[in-house]
């Protein structure tokens, strides 16, 4: 039997979930509160090319995501990072990457274009720019739901008629719309232990080098002891990107934590500062942005793919269901779908 289901996140995880859904017959209903699908497999745009500033690569173990990326050929393209090294706190390589290591693969000409090739065949069904403010049982029909909604403009509005309802966004989002929507309080309970740690992001471009001349190092991505900095990479060495030298840097999860509420622009001239004495890089960058992701990296998962309570018609999904990698949110997404359409 066809049913509406609304699925509010449109990241990695509620994308799989909805075209799964749609694949299996069923009709759905995207809210993502961003301009557009992606999540933290995101790409911020500016004059000197492309950052990948959420999920850098991703890495491929499970069968059925790699049968998914075959349905979107062209779109992932392995990146070799010239080897990921480990830096310590100088910035000094310590370690290169193991010779059999898990291939890295990005997406282009950004992250994001995984996840928007495969919500393109729902784009009429994505209401971008929306956020779902709260839950309840649908005023005509009351074994359905309705979503009150706030949009970017201001504009409220309610959308009901669904049969099932999705929450494919960060655990706390989630635990918190299911309380003020007074609504299963056992899966609002099994949230509350999952811990995701905030990420600052570094966005920063040096117009006058190109490859293939660079600046500072020869490496092209590492992971860093730094206590400022978890992960750097030269995002003009990705395949498919513009040449422009540029860098994305991410900041440990203990020191993004630590600087939560800072000041942009205090964070940013740290983690120059830090970016300059891993890299030997001193150059002052032409652009220089922040980005806070509040809920990045996952320290203690749910450590089940999904929650799914069939009787309310209620489910929850996300990377931080199992981990923090890409493919874990779409173990996710996946599995909650084949529950749903399982029990439909």
């Amino acid at each position: 039997m066809t049913q509406h289901f609304a699925i509010i996140g449109a990241g990695i995880a509620g994308i799989t979930c909805a075209r799964t859904l749609a694949q299996a017959g069923h009709q759905v209903t995207v809210f993502e509160k961003s301009r557009g699908p992606g999540g933290r497999m995101s790409t911020r745009t500016t004059p000197f090319g492309g950052f990948d500033h959420g999920a850098q690569y991703f890495t491929v173990r499970d069968n059925r995501f790699e049968q998914a990326l075959q349905t979107s050929p062209g779109v992932c393209k392995p990146w070799s990072a010239n080897a990921v090294r480990v830096l310590d706190a100088m910035g000094r390589v310590v370690e290169a990457a193991l010779p059999h290591r898990e291939m890295h693969w990005v997406a282009k000409p950004g992250m994001n274009a995984l996840v928007k090739a495969w919500a393109s065949p729902l784009q009429d069904r994505i209401h971008s720019e929306t956020r779902v403010m709260r839950v309840e049982r649908d005023a005509i029909n009351k074994k359905q739901w309705q979503l009150h909604t706030d949009g970017t403009d201001g504009g409220q509005q309610v959308f009901g008629g669904f049969d099932g309802v999705m929450l494919a966004i960060p655990p706390l989002q989630a635990q918190t719309l299911l309380e003020s929507s007074q609504l299963a309080p056992v899966l609002s309970k099994a949230l509350g232990p999952v811990q995701v740690a905030p990420c600052w992001t570094l966005m920063v471009a040096f117009p006058h080098a190109a490859q293939p001349i660079t600046l500072g190092p020869q490496w092209n991505a590492a992971r860093s002891n730094h206590h400022r900095v978890a992960w750097l990479a030269r995002e003009s060495s990705k395949p498919g990107r513009n040449q422009l030298e540029r860098w994305t840097v991410q900041a440990s999860a203990a020191w993004s934590q630590e600087h939560l509420d800072d000041a942009p622009e205090r964070v940013q001239a740290k983690l120059i500062k830090a970016f300059s004495e891993i890299t030997g890089i001193r150059a002052t960058p032409a652009h220089a942005d922040v980005h806070l992701w509040r809920y990045a990296k996952t320290l203690r998962p749910l450590g089940q793919s999904h929650l799914w309570n069939a009787s309310l018609q209620l489910g929850v999904c996300g990377d931080w269901c199992l981990g923090h990698r890409v493919e874990d949110g779409f173990v996710s997404g996946l599995e909650l779908s084949l529950a749903v359409a399982a029990a439909s």
